[in-house]
C-alpha cells in the first residue's frame, strides 16, 4: 500500500498565487470582464437612488423619453456588461484549467519512476480533475465577485452616509456581531472542505486500483474486502459530507437572520425617521434597496473565501506535484549500442535509505551475445533491469556503454535503443495494429506491421481474426491470450529494431504450444542484438553465452552452464532441481509438443543444445 500525499502548507495563498502566475492567465481578458463587472454593479447602484425619485413623488408624467430610453439603456447595458463579463470569466477560466491540465499532464509523463512508487494512480488523476476544477471555479465563477461585492459594498455604504448617517451607523452595530459567528465558521467550512478533497483523493485512488485490476479481486475472491475498503472512505466522504451540512445549516439561516434583522432595525427606525420627517419615504425604500447590495456582496464574499480556501488546498496538491524533479532527457545520441559492451561498475542501489538491494555489482556484457540473469527470488534481477532502462538512477557505482556513462546519452535515445519484452507483455487499449507502432516517431505503414508480425509469428492468428489487424484487444490486452500478446510484443520490438534486447522471462507464463512459437519468434528478434535476460527456469539458459548468478543484492558467480555446475553450489542445486522437473515434464507431454531440431548446433560455433532444452531461445 503506498502513501498518500495530503497537503500539509496550512492556510497559505502563496502556492495558489504562483501556480495562477505560472499558468499565464489571460490577464486582457480577466481585466475586461472585472471592468464589465465593475460597470454593471455601478449601473445597479443608480438604481436605487431613481426608485427614491419615483417614491418622494416623481411622476412618470414627468418622465420625457429621453430619460425613459436612458434608463431602459442602462438596464440593457447592465444586463450586457453582466452577461459578457459571465462569458469572459468562464473563458477565461477554461483556458487556465485547460493551460494547467496541459502543464500537469506533461509533467506526470516526465516524473522519474520513483515518483509513481509514493504516489497511487487516483490521486494523480484526482490532481488532474478534481483540484483544476477546483481553480477553474474560482476564476470563473467566483473571481469577479471579490471585486464588485466590494465596490458594491462600498458605494451602498458610501450613499448610505449620505442618505441618513445616523441610520447608516445603528446599521454597523448588527454587522459586527454576525460577523462573529460567521468567520468562526467560515474557518470550520474551510478545513472541512480541505478534508474533503483529501479524502476525494482517496476514495479515486481506491477506484483506480480496484476497477484497473478488477480480474484479480475476483479471481482472488476479494470483493468482500475491497466492498469494505471502499466502504470505509465513503464513510468518511459521509462524516464529512454531514459535517459541512451541518456548518451551511448554520451559516445559511444566520445569513437569513441577520438580513432579517437588519430589514427590521431598518424598517423600525427607519419609520420612526419617515414619521418625525427627518427622513423621507424614497429614502427609507433606497435604504431598504441598498441594504440587499450589501448583503447579497457579503454572502457572495463569503462563498468567494470559501472557494479561495478550498483552492489554495488544491494549489498545495498540485505545486507539490510540479516541483518534483523529472526526468532529464537532455544528452547526446547513443551509437551502435549492439557492437559496444555494456559495463556496470561496483553499481549500489536501494529504494530505501539504508536498504540495499543490490550491492557493489560489477559486470561486462559483451555486444551480440546473450547474458542471462539467474538466481533465487529477490536478488535484484529485476532492479538491475530497471537501472539499465535507466528507471533508476544508481546511488553508488555507473554503468557505461563503450566507454561513456549511459547517462550521457538522451533518455530518448538510450530508451530507443533497447527493447523489452516481459513476462506480462501489456498491451493498449485499442487495435491490433495500433499496438505494435505504439511510441515510435516515424511513421510505420500496414506492411511493416505485417512484415514484423510475420516474424513474430503472430500474422497467423491475426489473419483468422474476423477484422484482423483492426480487432481490437481490449483495456491490456484482455481480449487476446498470453502468447497471442507475447507475439505482438515481439512484433513491436521487431519495429523498434533495438540494439540491445531485454527479455524478462518472456515465456515463463505460457503453454507448451505458445511457448514453441514464442521461441521461435525471439530467435529471430534476437539475431545480431546484444541479449539480456532475467531467467527464473535454468533450463532456458544453458546456452547462453554468459550465466550471471544473483543473490542478495550481489553476483556470486558468473560464466557458462558447465562452468557454475562445477564451481557454483547454488547454481547446481538449482539445476539439478530444475532439469529433474524439465524432465519429469518433458516425459508427460507428448512428443510432438517438443520443437524439432533437438541437438542441432546452428550457432556459427556455439556449442550443441543441451539434450533436455533442445530447441530453447538462447540457441541460436
Amino acid at each position: 500500500m503506498t502513501t498518500s500525499t495530503k497537503s500539509t502548507g496550512g492556510n497559505n495563498l502563496r502556492p495558489f498565487l504562483k501556480l495562477l502566475k505560472e499558468t499565464k492567465p489571460p490577464y486582457g481578458l480577466l481585466a475586461l470582464a472585472v471592468t464589465l463587472s465593475v460597470i454593471s454593479t455601478l449601473v445597479s447602484l443608480v438604481i436605487p437612488m431613481f426608485t427614491k425619485g419615483l417614491v418622494d413623488g416623481f411622476s412618470l408624467a414627468s418622465v420625457s423619453r429621453l430619460q425613459i430610453a436612458g434608463i431602459a439603456g442602462a438596464f440593457i447595458a447592465q444586463t450586457a456588461a453582466a452577461g459578457i463579463s459571465v462569458y469572459l470569466l468562464n473563458y477565461a477560466g477554461q483556458k487556465m484549467v485547460a493551460g494547467l491540465r496541459e502543464r500537469l499532464w506533461r509533467k506526470l509523463l516526465l516524473l522519474p519512476i520513483s515518483y509513481y512508487n509514493d504516489i497511487r494512480t487516483g490521486e494523480s488523476v484526482s490532481r488532474m480533475t478534481s483540484d483544476t476544477g477546483i481553480i477553474k471555479t474560482l476564476v470563473s465563477e467566483h473571481a469577479a465577485s471579490l471585486f464588485t461585492g466590494i465596490i458594491s459594498i462600498v458605494g451602498s455604504i458610501s450613499v448610505l452616509f449620505y442618505l441618513n448617517w445616523k441610520m447608516t451607523l445603528v446599521l454597523f452595530t448588527v454587522l459586527p456581531l454576525s460577523a462573529l459567528v460567521l468567520v468562526p465558521l467560515g474557518r470550520m467550512m474551510y478545513k472541512i472542505s480541505k478534508g474533503m478533497q483529501d479524502e476525494t483523493a482517496s476514495f479515486t485512488a481506491v477506484l483506480s486500483g480496484v476497477l484497473s485490476e478488477i480480474r484479480l479481486v475476483k479471481a482472488s475472491g476479494a470483493e468482500r474486502r475491497e466492498y469494505e475498503s471502499g466502504k470505509n472512505v465513503i464513510t468518511n466522504l459521509l462524516s464529512y459530507g454531514i459535517r459541512e451540512g451541518k456548518v451551511s445549516a448554520w451559516i445559511t439561516p444566520l445569513v437569513s437572520l441577520v438580513f432579517m434583522m437588519l430589514l427590521v432595525v431598518i424598517i423600525g427606525y427607519g419609520g420612526v425617521q419617515v414619521s418625525s420627517g427627518a427622513l423621507t419615504a424614497g429614502e427609507l425604500v433606497a435604504f431598504i434597496l441598498y441594504l440587499i447590495q450589501i448583503i447579497m456582496p457579503l454572502t457572495q464574499l463569503t462563498t468567494f473565501f470559501t472557494q479561495i480556501q478550498k483552492s489554495m488546498g488544491a494549489s498545495e496538491r498540485i505545486m507539490e506535484t510540479l516541483k518534483h524533479e523529472e526526468e532529464k532527457y537532455e544528452g547526446e545520441e547513443m551509437a551502435d549500442g549492439a557492437r559496444l559492451p555494456i559495463t556496470l561498475e561496483n553499481v549500489s542501489f536501494g529504494y530505501k535509505t539504508g536498504a540495499s538491494v543490490l550491492n557493489k555489482v560489477s559486470c561486462s556484457i559483451t555486444p551480440g551475445e546473450v547474458t542471462a540473469i539467474v538466481g533465487p527470488s529477490g536478488g535484484g534481477k529485476t532492479t538491475l533491469f530497471s537501472l539499465l532502462e535507466r528507471f533508476y538512477e544508481p546511488q553508488e557505482g555507473v554503468i557505461r556503454l563503450g566507454g561513456k556513462l549511459i547517462s550521457d546519452f538522451s533518455l530518448r535515445s538510450w530508451r530507443g535503443g533497447i527493447g523489452y519484452v516481459s513476462q506480462e507483455s501489456p498491451l493498449l487499449a485499442g487495435t491490433i495494429a495500433d499496438n505494435p507502432r505504439y511510441g515510435l516517431e516515424r511513421e510505420v505503414d500496414l506492411a511493416e506491421i505485417r512484415q514484423a508480425a510475420a516474424m513474430a509469428y503472430a500474422d497467423t492468428f491475426i489473419d483468422e481474426l474476423p477484422d484482423g489487424y483492426d480487432t481490437e484487444v481490449g483495456e491490456r490486452g484482455v481480449k487476446l491470450s498470453g502468447g497471442q500478446r507475447q507475439r505482438i510484443a515481439i512484433a513491436r520490438a521487431l519495429l523498434r529494431d533495438p540494439k540491445i534486447l531485454m527479455l524478462d522471462e518472456a515465456t515463463s507464463s505460457l503453454d507448451s504450444k505458445s511457448e514453441a512459437v514464442v521461441q521461435k519468434a525471439l530467435s529471430n528478434l534476437m539475431k545480431g542484438r546484444t541479449t539480456i535476460v532475467i531467467a527464473h527456469r535454468l533450463s532456458t539458459v544453458v546456452n547462453a553465452d554468459q550465466i550471471l548468478f544473483m543473490e542478495k543484492g550481489e553476483i556470486t558467480g558468473r560464466g557458462r552452464h558447465e562452468e557454475l555446475l562445477r564451481e557454483h553450489s547454488l547454481y547446481r542445486e538449482f539445476a539439478q532441481q530444475q532439469l529433474q522437473t524439465a524432465d519429469t515434464e518433458s516425459r508427460e507431454h507428448v512428443e510432438g509438443e517438443e520443437i524439432t531440431g533437438h541437438g542441432q548446433n546452428t550457432g556459427g560455433g556455439r556449442r550443441p543444445a543441451h539434450p533436455r532444452v533442445g530447441g530453447r531461445i538462447f540457441e541460436s
